[in-house]
C-alpha cells in the first residue's frame, strides 16, 4: 500500500485531491500532483500528475509527464510523456511527444504525436534532393 503524499517511485507529492471530493475549475500545481477525486476544468502542472484509478476527470490537462489510471474525458497537452495505466481509461484527443498504454489500457480519441526534435525536417530534404540529383545526373546520361 502506497503511504499519503508519496507516489510509487518514492517522491513526494506536492498535494492530491482524494477521494470523495469533488472539484470545478482551473487547478495549478508546481510539483508533483495526485488525484483520486471527480473533477471537472483545467489541470495545469510543470511536472508530474497523476490521475490514481479513483479519478473521474472530465476537461483538460497541460503538463510535463501524465500518468492516468482512473478515467479521463478532454484534452491533453503534454511535453514529455503520457502513459495510460491498466486500469486507464482516456477518452479524447492526446498531444504528446510520447505516448505509452500498458496493456488493459484503453484509449478512445485522436492522437497527435509531437516532434522528438527538430532534427526530422533537415533528414527529409537532403534525401528529396539526393534523390532528385540522382534522376537528373542519370537523365543526362
Amino acid at each position: 500500500m502506497e503511504k499519503q503524499g508519496k507516489s510509487s517511485g518514492g517522491v513526494e507529492f506536492t498535494g492530491f485531491l482524494d477521494k470523495g471530493v469533488r472539484f470545478e475549475g482551473t487547478l495549478e500545481a508546481s510539483g508533483v500532483f495526485r488525484i483520486d477525486a471527480e473533477m471537472k476544468g483545467n489541470l495545469l502542472s510543470s511536472h508530474s500528475l497523476t490521475l490514481g484509478e479513483g479519478a473521474r476527470v472530465e476537461g483538460q490537462i497541460e503538463g510535463n509527464h501524465v500518468v492516468i489510471a482512473g478515467k479521463f474525458d478532454g484534452v491533453i497537452f503534454a511535453k514529455g510523456r503520457v502513459e495510460i495505466q491498466a486500469k486507464g481509461v482516456v477518452t479524447g484527443e492526446i498531444h504528446t511527444p510520447c505516448l505509452m498504454i500498458e496493456p488493459g489500457g484503453i484509449f478512445d480519441g485522436r492522437c497527435h504525436m509531437l516532434a522528438a526534435s527538430e532534427s526530422t525536417k533537415p533528414l527529409t530534404i537532403p534525401i528529396r534532393a539526393a534523390h532528385s540529383d540522382r534522376e537528373s545526373s542519370a537523365a543526362g546520361q
